[in-house]
Parts: structure tokens; sequence; C-alpha cells
């Protein structure tokens, strides 16, 4: 094999060449969510599990896997849809046998992020855990001396000798300089590329050369399902927050989402506030968002559509913000230079080129009269020449073979390259990281044109997540900058918990959290606004999610900038503890005020004399669903579409009643209480109870199971309130 001439071949065929290559001593590094090779992973973990004498060591994060039932009911419901809409997948060996615990000796796994609450309680994955921002992750997977990484890439029908990196060019992109680096010292470090024909090719830092890879696996029956998360539903206290929070979005800014039901939330109503302004102007009246929190709002972000737009730049690219690109919101162009964005933003060019921006070019100093060549690639990069001109004895060479004076003032030179300059600036509305969401958001990316995915760049990690390297570049780019993000909890005094449960286990990770809520801080007119659900119940049992204090920080309380709960905003930067635990009291659910307000005051971090203002003591979920069920339309279940048919969208809503409202003493009871129902509410559910299994039921088990879904279906109907 030729020196970044790959070599193209199988699955099996690449397993061999890196088992000779490393001596079978592997350590591997894989991107996070989408960008897995599972079929050339599965087959070197089998290789590795069926030879004791060989080594594997896993580096990676996100392991994604088909959705698991924790009840009879749940697989009831999943396994059908799991099959439609997983289809193919191909699941990854190694993430089975970790959640079975059955991980051979030789082989270790080892994450920095999990999916959601998927390793609670198990001691290997828990055990090796590696805990680090995102920024550093190529970092660190260099100093654990691996020495192969691999991953999914798209190929290019026109030209074999790109690739794109699609999903995931986030930390190969900044792992590749850190290779090099080693194999210039004469260490052996093999790159393997796996294609996926379904794949979204996507343009600009993504798309390299294949020579990056030392192997390209393409064979036939490798594209299969894609991984896909489906939408969930966005429930009324999502829908809450993500109204407060829209509001806090300013104009002609930057915005910067995070995972979940509540970023869903945040996009569907910040589209409602730029096309339907009067109906999200009356929603905001209605929760007297716009009375309590006026002051926030008018400092923070605004009410009014978005007359400029936003540039996204996002770890994560979602749905959501694809949505805000499409929905028009989501349209302030950004440039890679910093001149040409200075000059861009203060009107004195516009994206439409013509020879007055040679001209404006020249006035500011950003051309000389007498160009170079690293002048003319600039011009070309950004789109200012279509065609590239070469300088040869110090004058221009045109493409048409002539030549003309190396002088952008002569008349005769701007006249001939008229003809050369582009229609419009290489412009970049969303930056991102990596991608991972719904088949339907795949499907939409390979969709558009070669002129819209040229304005989305994934990149670097680097890059989106943290404001040191091309600082000037990003302090331009970044003006009001809206970071939002969500934790599971937050303290009174400011801190917020996302990725660890108090008694040490891991839920998820810490990821790029901490570095927005950090370029927060650095950034002018920049927010990190923090999303949280004011309580949560589990098997009857209300808790809540705003606590005096926790046994665990993601984010320390001297970051502490905005939270977002459904009741209403709360602006912490700046603010003594007091004037933090009085804004954090006053957006707490109302049934655990008095008691939050008692450990504050017990603490000495708050006068006993004080009062919760009277506006804020109904911040209770009746009041908003009295909000709710006057204006129903407005808060859609699935705003962003859905891969659930109808039937399973009121299952789903019934089967969260059940894990939410019932405990499990209360089981035997609601079957009781639900069995004179059973004849009166069957008919009416029977297309539920076909989905379910449950038309016909076999034993006692079955006829309780038939009898609790029957009663949550009945609490849950829409048509029953």
């Amino acid at each position: 094999m030729e020196k970044n001439v790959p070599l193209r071949t199988t699955v099996e065929s690449a397993v061999d060449h890196i088992l000779t290559e490393t001596g079978g001593h592997v350590r591997i590094g894989l991107p996070l969510g989408l960008g897995k090779p599972n079929q050339f992973i599965n087959a070197l973990y089998q290789r590795v599990k069926n030879n004791p004498q060989y080594s594997l060591m896993i580096f990676t994060a996100l392991s994604l896997g088909r959705p698991s039932a924790g009840s009879e009911l749940q697989r009831r419901f999943l396994e059908p849809f799991v099959e439609r809409v997983f289809a193919d997948y191909v699941e990854l060996d190694y993430y089975i046998d970790l959640r079975k615990r059955a991980v051979p000796k030789n082989i270790e796994v080892f994450e920095f992020f999990f999916q959601p609450a998927s390793m609670l309680g198990n001691a290997s994955a828990q055990q090796n855990y590696i805990s680090c921002n995102y920024t550093h992750v190529a970092r660190d997977l260099n100093a654990r001396g691996i020495n192969v990484v691999a991953q999914l890439v798209a190929s290019n029908d026109s030209d074999p000798n790109k690739v794109s990196l699609s999903c995931n060019p986030e930390v190969s992109l900044d792992l590749l300089p850190l290779i090099e680096a080693r194999r210039a010292k004469g260490e052996k470090i093999l790159a393997v590329g796996q294609v996926h024909s379904d794949l979204p090719y996507m343009l600009n830092d993504a798309e390299v050369s294949a020579s990056m890879f030392d192997v390209l696996i393409d064979q036939p029956g490798l594209s299969t399902r894609l991984f896909s998360t489906p939408n969930m539903p966005v429930s009324l206290q999502d829908h809450f927050v993500g109204l407060h929070a829209s509001a806090l979005v300013a104009d002609k800014g930057l915005l910067q989402i995070g995972i979940g039901a509540l970023g869903d939330a945040l996009v569907h109503h910040t589209l409602m506030r730029h096309h339907e302004n009067a109906t999200y102007k009356k929603l905001l009246a209605d929760i007297c968002a716009s009375k309590y929190f006026a002051e926030e709002i008018a400092s923070v972000g605004g009410v009014e559509p978005f007359a400029e737009g936003l540039y996204g730049c996002s770890e994560m690219v979602t749905a959501g913000l694809i949505g805000l690109v499409d929905g028009g919101v989501i349209r302030r162009p950004v440039v890679d230079d910093a001149d040409l964005l200075r000059l861009l933003e203060s009107g004195r060019i516009g994206e439409q080129i013509s020879l007055k921006t040679i001209d404006v070019l020249l006035d500011d100093g950003v051309l000389a009269r007498r160009t170079t060549p690293r002048m003319l690639k600039w011009l070309h990069k950004h789109g200012i020449l279509r065609e590239i001109i070469s300088l040869k004895d110090n004058r221009l060479q045109l493409p048409d073979g002539t030549s003309a004076v190396n002088d952008l003032e002569d008349r005769t030179v701007r006249e001939a390259i008229r003809p050369l300059l582009g229609d419009t600036l290489r412009t970049t509305l969303l930056h991102g990281g990596f991608f991972l969401g719904p088949l339907a958001f795949y499907r939409r990316l390979q969709s558009m044109s070669n002129e819209e995915r040229a304005r989305i760049n994934m990149t670097r990690i680097s890059y989106v997540n943290q404001l040191y390297g091309s600082e000037r570049l990003k302090r331009l780019q970044r003006k009001n900058a809206r970071f939002v993000n969500t934790v599971f909890s937050a303290t009174l005094m400011g801190a917020g918990i996302s990725d660890q449960l108090e008694s040490g286990q891991v839920l998820s990770g810490v990821g790029g959290q901490y570095n927005f809520v950090a370029q927060a801080q650095e950034l002018d007119n920049a927010r990190s606004i923090l999303l949280l659900r004011a309580w949560r119940e589990r098997g009857g049992e209300a808790t809540s999610n705003i606590l005096w204090q926790y046994g665990h920080t993601t984010i320390p309380r001297h970051l502490r900038d905005i939270y977002v709960t459904e009741y209403g905003i709360a602006d912490l930067r700046g603010r003594s503890d007091s004037e933090c635990i009085k804004a954090m009291l006053n957006i707490s659910d109302s049934r655990f005020q008095s008691a939050l307000c008692a450990q504050a005051v017990e603490a000495g971090k708050l006068s006993a004399d004080y009062v919760i203002p009277e506006v804020h003591r109904n911040n209770t979920p009746e009041r908003l669903a009295d909000i709710y069920a006057k204006q129903k339309d407005q808060f859609p279940s699935f705003p962003l579409g859905t891969d659930f048919d109808r039937t399973e969208r009121t299952l789903l809503n019934a089967l969260g009643w059940l894990k939410e409202k019932v405990s499990s003493k209360e089981y035997f009871q609601l079957g009781r209480k639900a069995m004179s129902e059973d004849a009166k509410q069957a008919e009416r559910f029977i297309a539920h109870l076909k989905r379910m299994q449950l038309e016909k039921t076999e034993g006692l088990k079955e006829k309780l199971y038939r009898r609790l879904l029957l009663a949550a279906l009945a609490a849950t109907d829409e048509s029953t309130h």
C-alpha cells in the first residue's frame, strides 16, 4: 500500500490488517453517537473476544442501543415501534455485553458520556467512565496512546479522492494533528473509515481527502439503518420552560441549544415568536412573564420577531436548529475571517459581490493594491473570486491564458476580473460539532441543495465549544450569544447539576456544557441560560428539583447566570447569595417554597423575616394547566414531528402517567378500581388495546395490565378533560 493511498477493503480484511499492524493490542478511539462504524467494531470486538492473546481498549462516548423496556407494558409498546424505526440497525456488540456485564477480561470500554441513565448501577461502566470537558477529548485520547481511530464516512460519487466526516468531524479534526506528530516520531497509528451510503455528505471542514484514512471499508450490505433518536413528547412543563426561555434570545445574536424536549420546546416558541407574534405575546401575558419578568426579558432578550436573525453555533446540531434555519430565524450570515466579518456586520459590504466589494476591501486595507498568491487564494476561499488567479513574473495570470498587471486599481484589470467575481460571499449560518436525531432530520440534510448544505459547517469541537483560538473572529461571530442548556437540579445559590447523581453514579456526562457556560462569562453581552423543570414526580410522589444543597456540582455557583423553570426567570449574574436565593425561590414550585426558604434562613443566608412575594406564591401545575386548557393548540406534544403514530402517541402519554402517578403499592388498587370500568372503556380504546396485544387477555397478569392501561388511557385522554 502506497503512503497516503487508503487500502479499500472489506470489514474482515480491515480487522486482519489492524491486528497485524498493532500486534493484536488495539487501543481504538471511536466518535460519539452516530459516527461509529458498527460492523467494523463488532468484527474487531468478536475477533479479540475469541482470542485471549489479543487485547482491546475502546475509548468513546454515547454508545447507542435500541431502547429497552423496564416493564411488561413498556415492552409491549416498544417492540413494534423499535422494529419499525430501527429496522436492520446493527447493534454494537460491546455495548450489548457491557449492559449484560459480560465484557471479557481482555477488553475494556471507556466512555466520557453515557446515553442518559443507561449505565446507572453498572459497575464496569461507572468505574471506566472518564470525566472531561468535550474540548479536551482529543488531548486525552491521544494521551492514552490510541493506535487506531475509526468512524463512519460519507462517500463522494463524483470524486473518489474525497470523503465527508459528516456527522462526526468534531474530535477527528482536533485529533489529526496530534496523531501526525506521533507518526512523525515513528509511531504507527491507523485510521479506518467505513462508508455509509445514507450518511449526509456535509461540506466545508467535514469534507476531507480520502488519504486521511489508511483503510476505507466499502462493501455491499454495510449501509444498514442509521441509529435515530425519535422526538419524545414535550410536556406541559417543558412548554412553559421553553416559552419563558424564548423571550431571552437576543436578535442579531448567537443561539446554542442542548439536547432534549426542553430544547424542542424552546425551538417551538422561538418560531412562534417570529411567525405568530401576536399569539406569542398573548401567551407571555397569560403566564405573567411579560409582567413579572419584564426587566429580565428587556435586558437579556425580547419579544419581537427577529429582524436581523440569528447565527447558530452548537456542539450538537439538532433537528430543532435545522428547523430554525428552515423557519428563517437562523439566517444571520458569518464568514470565517475577522476583517471580512467586521465589514459585513457594519454594512459596508453585503453578501452580494461586485467591484464595489473589492473597492471597500482596498479602502479598508484588507486588500493591497498589488496582491500576493496568498491573498488571491483568500479571495477564492471566501467566494469573492469564482476562479483562481495566479501570479507569474508579478503579473496576474487569468484563466483564459491572458495576463494583466498586478494592480487591482488598474481599470483594465478591474474589467478583466469582473466576470471572475463570485455571486455571493461564502457564508455560514450554523457551525456544529456533531449531529444526531430522528430519521426525518437525516433525510432533510440529504435533501438540501449543495448551496444550503454549504452554509452548515460541521467542524472541530475546539472551534465550536471554546473561545480560544481565532478569538477575534469568534468574538465577532458570537455577539449577543445565548447558550441554552439543561440541568436536572439546581441549588438555591445557583449551582447546576446535570451529569452525576449525589451517590457518584454518572447519569450522562459533562460534554460541552461547562465550556458554553464559561464562554458566556467571557464574551461581551453573552448569557448562559440553564433550563430546569421546577419539580418532578415518580410513583405519585412529587419532589422539588430546586434544592438547598446537593452532594455534586456540574456547574459551580461562581458561574451562575440565568435559570429558567416553567414558573419564570432567575437572573443570578453578579447577585449576592441572598438575592440569588430570593430569585430562585420565585421560580420554584410553591409546594416546596416554604421548606426551601426555611433551610436558607437556618443557614443564615436569608433573613428570618423574609416573605416570598405574593405574585410568586401561586407557582402550581394547576395554574399552568388552566392556561393550557384555554390554548391547547399552542402547546403540541410533538412540535418538531414524530415517528410515533396517533395511537402510539396516546399510549405514550398513558404509560408516562402510570410511571409518574402510580406507586408500586397502588398498582393492585388501581387494577381493582379499573375492573368495573373495563367494559365501558374497552370499546373506546380498542385500537390501543390491539396495539398493546391486550385486546384479548389470558391469565390474571394480562387482565391486570389491560385494566391498568385502560385506567391510564382514561386519565390522560384529552376528551375526558
